[in-house]
């Protein structure tokens, strides 16, 4: 009996110092954002904290590109002040409605070392057809883009891109 408790308090103490890896972000929302106005289509991810963040750490978002190729990918410093960490991809091109992207978020502290790394996918339920391939406006005051609406009435909202299926 002493042999087993002897080895049940081992058990404790070894599991007790095994530190599970500390969650310091969770995704909190994630879609794509279509602005029909100027043409565009990015990823947006959103990333709530769940604990401390040291001090130099950057968040590296690696978007799936729809186009095909290699992954899109960004970094941004993340501040200690910030509750929520907003990604957000440049201009991409040929989502498909109802297909998975995959988006992979590591937190690395200031030396580079990876905190913690996380998974999601998006669907959209919109496909990028939607958008016009020109932008209709042009400028800060939003004028309409002369590219797309001719002199003489007619309107040209560009060839669609030729997109993997």
């Amino acid at each position: 009996m002493r042999r087993f408790l002897v080895a049940f308090v081992m058990l404790l103490f070894v599991s007790g110092c095994q530190r599970e890896t500390e969650k310091l972000v969770e995704v909190s929302g994630h879609l794509f954002v279509f602005n029909y106005r100027v043409a565009s289509a990015t990823y947006l991810v959103t990333l709530q904290k769940t604990g401390a963040i040291p001090d130099g750490a950057t968040a590296i978002a690696e978007f799936q590109d729809p186009a095909g190729g290699a992954p899109i990918v960004i970094r941004e410093k993340i501040f200690p002040a910030w509750d929520k960490i907003v990604l957000q991809s440049p201009n991409i091109r040929c989502v498909r409605e109802g297909r998975p992207y995959s988006v992979t978020v590591r937190i690395v502290g200031a030396d580079g070392a990876p905190l913690q790394e996380l998974s999601t996918q998006l669907v959209s339920d919109v496909d990028q057809s939607v958008l016009p391939e020109k932008p209709l406006v042009v400028g800060p005051g939003y004028d309409h883009n002369p590219e797309v609406f001719k002199p003489d009435g007619s309107i040209d909202y560009g060839t669609p891109a030729s997109c993997p299926e």
